[in-house]
């Protein structure tokens, strides 16, 4: 796939876009969510992707008048989580575009991830050296649908964010990219396009 002309920088979010992880995310929120007695329904747990889960954990826990500390949470997520890295597949069609563009112009990774766990996936599916930064929740105030994420992954590849295009495979992602001026790629159409 040629890119426009203009496009001197390629950024992805990671979960859903370059990684099929969201199923196994799935498996680990549902343990930790039992485990509070917090109710997360799967299609909210979708809408939600991209947004830290210690985000995620605040909010539910605010709706649901549960008293419990959302960080140690949000990690005890992350531990369910890490033991199935191993599992993961990568989103070919995304993958093969950071492949096809890899030295010919500057790539980074904006993920609402941690940087522990998503350089792990990067690294699982060999794909972490495609990249010249990952920029993770942890490095940014405000999380998607803010466009902070993208203007730092811009930033640490040195591309103007007009000159960048993003990949995403949520509203809040799209959203994100679209306020950060970029050009945004919705990862869901690009594979329904490939299936046809």
């Amino acid at each position: 796939m040629k890119l426009p002309a203009h496009i001197k920088g390629l950024i992805f979010d990671c979960d859903g876009t370059l990684a099929d992880t969201m199923p196994l995310h799935w498996q680990a929120w549902q343990m930790i969510t039992q485990r509070h007695n917090l109710h997360f329904p799967q299609d909210r747990f979708y809408a939600y992707g991209g947004v830290p889960s210690r985000d995620i954990l605040k909010l539910l826990a605010e709706e649901q008048g549960r008293s419990l500390d959302h960080i140690a949470v949000a990690h005890e997520k992350e531990e369910a989580y890490l033991p199935t890295i191993g599992q993961v597949e990568p989103i070919h069609a995304v993958v093969e575009i950071a492949k096809e563009n890899f030295g010919r112009i500057p790539m980074a990774v904006a993920s609402g991830g941690t940087q522990k766990i998503i350089v792990q996936v990067l690294e699982h599916l060999k794909i972490r050296h495609l990249f010249n930064a990952v920029v993770t929740s942890e490095m940014v105030v405000n999380q998607k649908p803010a466009p902070d994420i993208f203007l730092e992954a811009a930033r640490q590849i040195g591309v103007e964010p007009k000159f960048c295009r993003a990949y995403e495979d949520t509203d809040l992602g799209m959203q994100a990219i679209r306020s950060a001026g970029m050009d945004a790629v919705d990862v869901r159409e690009l594979l329904k396009s490939l299936h046809r």
